[in-house]
C-alpha cells in the first residue's frame, strides 16, 4: 500500500476543498461538491462556507443556487443532520442516509402516537398524513410552512404530550412528519421565509421542484456518496467514514467496496481509504490561510482529526456532541478560532 503522510493530507484538503489559492469554486454549486455537501442545520454556514470558497459570490447568489435554479438542495441525511448537496447528489442522499434517517423517524413517531393514545397503528395513522400532508402542499403554488400545514389538516394536528422533565411541553406532530418527508425525498424545501440566518421552509412536493429527481437504491446511494467523500477527504478511514455518514460499519463497509476504494497507510499507523485512480502523489498547496464557520465541512469530514487538529486544542473547537466551531484555519491545520 502507498503511504500517504499528514503533509500530503493536508495539501490534498486544501486544494480539494477549495481553499487553497487558484482552487476556489465558481458558484454555490462548485462550493458545495469542493466538500461533497454544505452543512445546513445551522443557515449562516450554508452561505459562509460559500462564500469561504467562492469569494465573488453574494448572498443572492446562493438565494437563488436553493430557490430558483435549485443547483444545491437541502436533505435531511447523514446523522439526521440538514445538509446542502449538488443536484447531482440528492437521489443519493435520498436513497440512502436520507432513508436511514426516515425510517428510523417513522418508527418512532409510530411508537410515539401508540403511547400516547393517539393512534391505534401509528404506522398506519402517518402512511394516510403524509398522503394528506403531500397534497396539502401541492395544492399551494409557493408550498406550505409547518404552520400552513397545521391550519389546513385541521384533524391531523396531533400533539404529542410533554415528555417528564423541567422543559417537557406538547410537541405538534405535523412539523415531525414533515421532517421524515423531507428526507425520504417526497417534499423539499422550496423557499425561506426566513432570513439568511433562519430556516422557515414552505415545502412542497419533490417531484414539482425537482423533476426528474428520484432516489436510488441504498446500495448504490451509499456508494455514490462514498465514492464522492473518497475523493474529497480521502484518504479516511473506516471509523472516518462511519461517523460522517451515520452509519453502521457494514453499510460503510459495503460503500467503501462498492466505491472501489484502494487502501493506502497514514502517519498514524492506520490503514486508510481513497478513490480509485486517486493513489498518485499531491504535491504541497500554496499558502493559504481561511476562516471557516461553525459546522464547516472541512472541519466535519473526519472522526480522527489529528492531520489537521491537535488533539489537546479539539475541546476548543468540538463540543461533547462532536459539533465543530468557526475555525482559522493555515495550511490545512486549525490554528484558532474566531467570532
Amino acid at each position: 500500500m502507498r503511504h500517504i503522510d499528514d503533509d500530503e493530507r493536508r495539501a490534498r484538503l486544501g486544494v480539494r476543498h477549495g481553499l487553497a489559492p487558484g482552487c476556489g469554486a465558481r458558484d454555490p454549486a462548485g462550493a458545495a461538491t469542493a466538500v461533497v455537501a454544505l452543512h445546513g442545520t445551522d443557515l449562516p454556514s450554508v452561505y459562509l462556507s460559500v462564500r469561504a470558497r467562492a469569494h465573488g459570490v453574494s448572498r443572492a447568489d446562493v438565494d437563488a443556487a436553493l430557490f430558483a435554479a435549485r443547483d444545491i438542495v437541502p436533505v435531511l441525511a447523514m446523522r439526521r443532520t440538514l445538509f446542502v448537496f449538488p443536484r447531482a447528489l440528492v437521489g443519493a442522499a435520498w436513497g440512502s442516509a436520507g432513508a436511514r434517517v426516515a425510517d428510523a423517524e417513522e418508527r418512532r413517531l409510530a411508537r410515539r402516537l401508540e403511547e400516547a393514545g393517539l393512534a391505534a397503528s401509528g404506522a398506519a395513522w402517518l402512511a394516510a398524513a403524509q398522503e394528506d400532508v403531500e397534497a396539502a402542499c401541492a395544492g399551494a403554488p409557493g408550498g406550505l410552512g409547518a404552520a400552513g400545514v397545521r391550519a389546513a389538516l385541521p384533524t391531523r394536528d396531533l400533539a404529542l404530550p410533554a415528555r417528564p422533565g423541567a422543559w417537557g411541553r406538547e410537541t405538534p406532530v405535523l412539523p415531525q412528519v414533515l421532517t421524515l418527508m423531507g428526507a425520504r425525498g417526497r417534499l423539499v424545501r422550496a423557499s425561506n421565509g426566513g432570513t439568511w440566518r433562519a430556516w422557515r421552509p414552505a415545502w412542497a412536493p419533490s417531484a414539482r421542484v425537482l423533476p426528474g429527481v428520484e432516489a436510488t437504491t441504498t446500495a448504490t446511494g451509499y456508494a455514490r456518496i462514498c465514492r464522492a467523500w473518497l475523493e474529497r477527504f480521502g484518504p479516511g478511514t473506516e471509523d472516518d467514514l462511519v461517523w460522517w455518514l451515520g452509519s453502521t460499519k457494514r453499510d460503510a463497509r459495503a460503500a467503501l467496496r462498492d466505491a472501489g476504494a484502494v487502501a493506502v497507510t497514514l502517519d498514524a499507523g492506520a490503514v486508510g481509504y481513497v478513490a480509485p485512480g486517486d493513489e498518485d502523489p499531491v504535491g504541497p498547496a500554496a499558502p493559504w490561510v481561511a476562516l471557516l464557520p461553525a459546522l464547516d465541512p472541512s472541519t466535519m469530514g473526519w472522526r480522527h482529526r489529528g492531520h489537521h487538529l491537535d488533539p489537546g486544542d479539539a475541546a476548543y473547537v468540538f463540543d461533547t456532541a462532536g459539533n465543530g466551531g468557526p475555525t482559522a484555519w493555515v495550511d490545512g491545520r486549525i490554528a484558532g478560532s474566531w467570532v
